[in-house]
């Protein structure tokens, strides 16, 4: 199958969306117009065997690390295993476990809550467990909450950006588990990174501007498994905000997957997207995300049509699809801008994936940035709010960058920093090797 297919969306037509003249027809990509998943051209003739799960890999090895355990997890919509049972009531109904509360992150167990709103605690409807929210009065589990625990479980779909907050989330489990005065176990289930765990990619953050939307000192496209960041943290000192003593002290095992490989995007795992958060209904949105989400912190660009194509569909305030093709078309190799125009008028294109493996995902939002201010009658970044600037600078993770963009606006050094995010996210790769668990 062409890697391309991964990124496209079948019958546009569906979502109200004519194709300019001169552009190829008949495919796109993106969330359909009801905000599913499309179905992937070329899924279909996948014939390998589904990759297992963790949950999966745990339950064939009978949740021996369970049995006879007080257990809590630490999940969301998508924890669900290979068949798209819920984590959830496979360890509430297994004999031997003993399951006895809930976490929920950001957006809920049941995902349903939009980015940033604030979750309550409640009780799960289907096995009627306490559910405490991390995401509402407390982003960390309380000394309370983990009272008569033996063991926390963690299972979360992660997308393979570091401010997607799933990854923080668990940073801060671990911490809270590994600073008791008796520390409780922590079991990661691992999960594929949708794209894949070769790209690693993008700015890197400072220390000191680590937030819940950048916990880790790490490249924005990480190419790590949510269970490879967990034992990363866990082994190397300074990761997570514990003492060292705390550290060595705390226990973490990984379940691996079982038939995943680092060449493998979603599309090759044989197995359903569930949809992680609101806005990242498909497996094409977690590319999308990667592409355009810091571009669109500041300035007149947005990644969507509604609620269809999110992520993917690039428009600018006033301006036509053939001005963003003139201006962005050629500047990121292994990257495809598709004129399109919507029911009402509106144009932009579609950022479809023409040389995977030249891509540099993170590599479009400079040029965005940059463009913005070419666009702008006034510098966006030299007008910027504090709430503004502060709010790019946790997603970007470098306040040097949004100094330079305010200074210099469209003068900026792209290939200067292109290149220093190249040596950055070359020496990430190299610090993480050992903690790898898949080749």
């Amino acid at each position: 199958m062409d890697r391309r297919d991964f990124f496209r969306l079948t019958a546009l037509a569906t979502l109200g969306v004519t194709l300019i003249p001169g552009c190829t027809s008949g495919t796109g990509g993106g969330a359909s117009s009801s905000g599913g998943t499309a179905s992937l051209p070329g899924e279909k003739d996948f014939t390998g065997n589904k990759v297992m799960l963790g949950i999966d890999a745990l339950a064939a090895d009978g949740f021996a690390p369970l049995k006879g355990m007080r257990c809590g997890l630490v999940t969301h919509k998508a924890g669900v295993n290979g068949a798209g049972v819920r984590t959830v009531d496979i360890l509430a109904s297994t004999p031997g476990v003993k399951l006895t509360k809930l976490f929920g992150p950001e957006h809920g167990i049941d995902g349903n809550a939009a980015a940033e709103v604030v979750v309550k605690n409640a009780r799960d409807a289907r096995t009627g467990l306490p559910i405490y929210s991390l995401y509402g009065a407390t982003r960390r589990p309380t000394p309370a909450m983990l009272a008569d625990l033996d063991v926390i479980v963690i299972d979360f779909q992660d997308i393979g950006s570091r401010s997607y907050t799933y990854i923080s989330c668990m940073r801060y489990v671990i911490e809270a588990c590994f600073s008791l005065e008796r520390p409780i176990k922590v079991i990661v289930l691992d999960r594929p990174n949708p794209l894949g765990g070769e790209k690693v990619d993008g700015p890197f953050i400072d220390r000191a501007r680590r937030s819940y939307v950048g916990a880790y000192e790490m490249p924005y496209v990480h190419g790590l498994t949510i269970g490879e960041i967990a034992r990363w943290a866990a082994a190397t000192p300074g990761v997570l905000e514990v003492s060292e003593a705390q550290r060595q002290r705390g226990k973490l095992e990984v379940i691996s997957m079982r038939g995943w490989r680092r060449s493998m995007t979603w599309d090759r795992t044989g197995l359903t997207w569930v949809p992680t958060s609101p806005r990242v209904p498909s497996p094409q949105a977690t590319l999308g995300y990667a592409m355009v989400g810091l571009g669109c912190i500041i300035g007149d660009f947005s990644h969507s049509f509604g609620n269809q194509m999110h992520f993917r569909f690039l428009k600018y305030s006033r301006k036509r699809s053939a001005d963003l093709i003139s201006t962005l078309g050629n500047t990121v190799p292994g990257l495809q801008l598709k004129p399109m125009v919507m029911q009402d008028g509106t144009q932009g294109v579609y950022t479809e994936v023409s040389d995977w493996n030249k891509l540099k995902p993170s590599a479009l939002s400079l040029y965005m940035m940059r463009q913005c201010c070419a666009w702008s009658a006034t510098n966006p970044f030299a007008k910027a709010t504090n709430t503004e600037r502060d709010l790019f600078i946790k997603h970007v993770g470098s306040e040097a960058l949004f100094d330079e963009l305010k200074t210099k606006g469209a003068a900026i050094d792209v290939g200067g920093w292109l290149a220093k995010w190249d040596a950055q996210s070359a020496a990430f790769r190299t610090r993480t090797a050992p903690f790898r668990l898949y080749s």
